[in-house]
């Protein structure tokens, strides 16, 4: 017991610091601005630097939580996973994390948000936040097949990147640029820590697999996911 008080211990040190780190050259800016350039009314600088705060003890308890619980439970199942010899479990599995974890991605609901506000509703951050969720989950299941199978990672880049060229010259401007957006943000602080540890554990039970070939390359496949369902949802909206 004590011991793993002490570990919890030490990773609490460490997740401050790499908060500290995250949020200081933030603040340390801002201030420099408000000193010098931007003069902001004090009540609003105070507005900021509560934030900030609030912000920063919210990174700590989330990077706690997917420290100490998501990635060992993520690298449990993909682990497990195999052991089924169920293809089509694999897919449903694959399928429901990658869309849950985009739904409940901090950056991509500030995304869906600033949509919908843009647009006046005539975009609906909902419909956004479900199709980025649909293009990460059906990518997330061709990444977690090409560990299964051992498909050449180069062969699915170049097919998904040159989907993404095609779909990027036959959809609206406004949705490309959407759509570049919505594949950076799925690489959020919650998705990319669940996917890529679901992939590590495929790979670990799987002859002939590496944890450094196979068990990465889901996160990116998973982004291309939703750039591609965006400018798909461009070109059917129009």
């Amino acid at each position: 017991m004590q011991r793993i008080v002490r570990g919890m211990a030490f990773r609490t040190r460490d997740k401050v610091i790499e908060v500290l780190k995250a949020v200081a050259p933030l603040v340390g800016v801002v201030c420099l601005l408000q000193v010098t350039l931007v003069h902001a009314p004090l009540g609003l600088f105070l507005q900021f630097l509560a934030g900030a705060a609030l912000a920063g003890a919210g990174m700590l308890l989330l990077l706690l939580g997917v420290d100490l619980g998501i990635l060992p439970m993520g690298r449990f199942i993909g682990a497990e996973l195999p052991k089924k010899s169920s293809i089509s479990l694999i897919v449903a599995v694959a399928f429901s994390l990658g869309f849950a974890t985009t739904v409940a991605e901090p950056d991509v609901l500030v995304l869906a948000g600033q949509v919908d506000e843009a647009s006046q509703g005539d975009i609906p951050g909902m419909a956004v936040l479900y199709v980025i969720a649909t293009g990460v989950a059906v990518l997330t299941v061709i990444a977690s097949l090409r560990i299964l199978f051992g498909w050449p990672v180069k062969g699915l880049v170049l097919v998904a990147y040159g989907l993404m060229l095609g779909l990027a010259l036959a959809a609206p401007e406004e949705f490309v640029a959407l759509a570049f957006d919505a594949g950076s943000v799925t690489t959020g602080v919650l998705t990319a820590p669940v996917l890529i540890s679901i992939a590590m554990g495929l790979s670990s039970v799987l002859a002939g697999r590496t944890a450094v070939g196979d068990g990465f390359g889901i996160s990116g496949l998973a982004s291309v996911g939703a750039i591609l369902s965006v400018l798909l949802m461009g070109i059917l909206w129009s």
